[in-house]
């Protein structure tokens, strides 16, 4: 059953849904900062299943490559292992909602001293593949590396005309929610409307082969190590 469990530690201003309004809104996630106290930014945007304790590991992870990494909480606290219920939650979730929450925290991760980067990577899984797409398309030059793992759900763009950023993508061919097939002309979609650095790679293993906690049993440790240390690798060389 669903439970909110929120792995919060900080907030950020939202943009405003309308000017109208007034006010500030605020959006809530999990920020990690490396030993050395700054590091370059990456925005890791969670799977459908909500800012779960792996999400919050993968941004100590990435803590521990020497980078600054911000999970937004898009659920508000909100996690499930329910598999329904998961895509329950991710169908009610607005795109745009979504990619305004996404915003705002790359702004507040570009203000803070902690950030040694001029511009973000985003990292994400699942729905939160998905998002990495749209934010690349939306925040054009803030955005210097987006890599999706199996990036599927309502955020995936239609067009790619507004990326900037170089893109490292990490597919599955045993995935049945998004087959290789699509992926594979996703990428040259990419490629051919953005006019980036575009490389994605495919592994012998199921959707959501990353998670090792995947709750339907579809983790593959020798296949999440190698898509990890591309990954790691990529966003050392592009976000500066």
């Amino acid at each position: 059953m669903a439970g909110k469990t929120p792995h919060q530690n900080t907030t950020f201003a939202l943009p405003d849904k309308e000017p109208s309004e007034g006010g500030v809104q605020l959006g809530h996630g999990y920020l990690a900062t490396p030993e050395s106290g700054s590091g370059p930014g990456v925005i890791v945007i969670q799977e459908w299943w909500g800012l779960t304790d792996h999400i919050r590991d993968i941004c100590d992870r990435l803590a521990a490559e020497g980078f600054t990494a911000l999970a937004p909480d898009l659920y508000g606290g909100w996690i499930t292992h329910d598999g329904d219920e998961a895509g329950e939650m991710m169908s009610k979730l607005p795109a745009e909602e979504g990619a305004r929450q996404l915003a705002g925290a790359v702004d507040y991760l570009l203000s803070l001293d902690a950030v040694s980067s001029s511009t973000v990577g985003t990292i994400g899984f699942c729905m939160g593949g998905g998002f990495v797409l749209a934010l690349a398309a939306q925040q054009g030059d803030k955005i210097s590396a987006a890599v999706p793992f199996y990036g599927v759900g309502q955020a995936v763009p239609d067009s790619y005309t507004g990326v900037k950023a170089a893109i490292q993508g990490h597919y599955a061919e045993q995935d049945g929610m998004f087959p290789p097939d699509q992926a594979r002309a996703q990428e040259e979609q990419i490629r051919q409307e953005s006019g980036t650095e575009v490389e994605y790679f495919f592994y012998d293993a199921p959707h959501a082969f990353h998670n090792d906690a995947n709750p339907q049993g579809n983790y593959r440790p020798e296949e999440a190590q190698l898509a990890w240390s591309r990954a790691i690798g990529f966003l050392r060389e592009k976000v500066k």
